[in-house]
């Protein structure tokens, strides 16, 4: 039997680490390998206390242990922190880094779709759907890279999709499973390196996607867009999805254009249009093919693997 682990640096709510972690234990998963970036969350005693899981407070302590300081760059304590759990985790097959906000999604169970891989298949890359703004069930599928992608993307979101990679707010690039064992490995956010040579041995996984909550409603999008415009995913290091020769923009640099032209209002127009769970775009994502429907069922599982949690 094929056992998979998953590792994680979390700065959420209890609630929503707690709801992660239920529903990985649920989809199968033999290890949970859990970093809390705020040492005195709540979720930590719950989570010490359930066999599946290996929780690390993230404290002083923590990083002395790693080499030094806590890193400043939230990028840099996920990769030392999954680069750790990868050393740790040697009663699993396979180990997959992943954020709080993604799930993995599968009709067969996770660990028959890796154990049926030949041996020669070292990491296994999971593509990304991305959820719909409305009652969380409706995801927009991954369009994958090639000719028809850019003139897809358009007839979806026909004012924004030019600077929008895949039609995705979020990341295109999925995350990746590493077969356990590999001496070394450095893990990143989307890719591992095992000395020199990036993502040794790497197939396209069929049969498990990544579901990923990245905007849950236009609150909880407005609330996180300034870190994220400043630091995380939409900075201003990061490429545009249509070269700039061709009239490209960033996200960053689109962002910045519509807020100088149109504020707040102008942002929600462009969040309507790629973003929510609206009729108009589940007609144009169905007639694409790219409309999928699946229950995560957060609650529910939460409250099987964790019942004495209240707060």
């Amino acid at each position: 039997m094929t056992k998979w682990g998953l590792s994680a640096t979390i700065l959420a709510p209890a609630r929503d680490i707690l709801r992660f972690a239920a529903y990985h234990i649920d989809a199968g998963a033999h290890r949970l390998f859990l970093y809390l970036d705020d040492p005195e969350s709540d979720a930590f005693a719950p989570l010490k206390a359930h066999p599946k899981i290996r929780v690390t407070r993230c404290d002083a302590q923590h990083w002395q242990k790693l080499g030094g300081k806590r890193p400043v760059k939230h990028q840099v304590r996920q990769s030392r922190n999954a680069t750790h759990a990868y050393a740790r985790g040697t009663d699993v097959d396979w180990l997959i880094h992943m954020d709080a906000d993604e799930f993995l999604v599968s009709e067969q169970p996770v660990g028959d779709v890796l154990g049926a891989l030949p041996a020669t298949v070292r990491t296994a890359r999971t593509r990304p759907m991305e959820q719909l703004a409305g009652d969380g069930t409706r995801f927009k599928a991954f369009v994958p890279n090639g000719p028809d992608r850019a003139d897809t993307v358009k007839r979806l979101y026909p004012n924004y999709g030019a600077h929008i990679k895949g039609g995705f707010l979020s990341h295109v690039a999925g995350k990746l499973f590493a077969r356990s064992g590999m001496d070394g490995l450095d893990v990143r956010i989307h890719n591992v390196f095992l000395d020199k040579d990036m993502n040794p041995g790497e197939v396209e996984l069929d049969g498990i996607d990544l579901a990923h909550c990245h905007a849950k409603t236009w609150e909880d999008w407005l609330a996180a867009y300034r870190y994220r415009l400043e630091k995380g995913s939409y900075r201003a290091d990061l490429a545009p999805a249509t070269p700039r020769d061709a009239g490209g923009l960033s996200l960053h640099e689109l962002f910045r254009f519509i807020e100088a032209d149109a504020g707040t209002d102008g942002l929600r127009a462009f969040y309507r249009e790629v973003a929510e769970d609206s009729a108009e775009l589940r007609a144009r994502l169905e007639a694409e093919g790219l409309l999928r429907t699946h229950s995560l069922d957060l609650d529910a599982k939460m409250q099987r693997h964790f019942p004495d949690f209240t707060t």
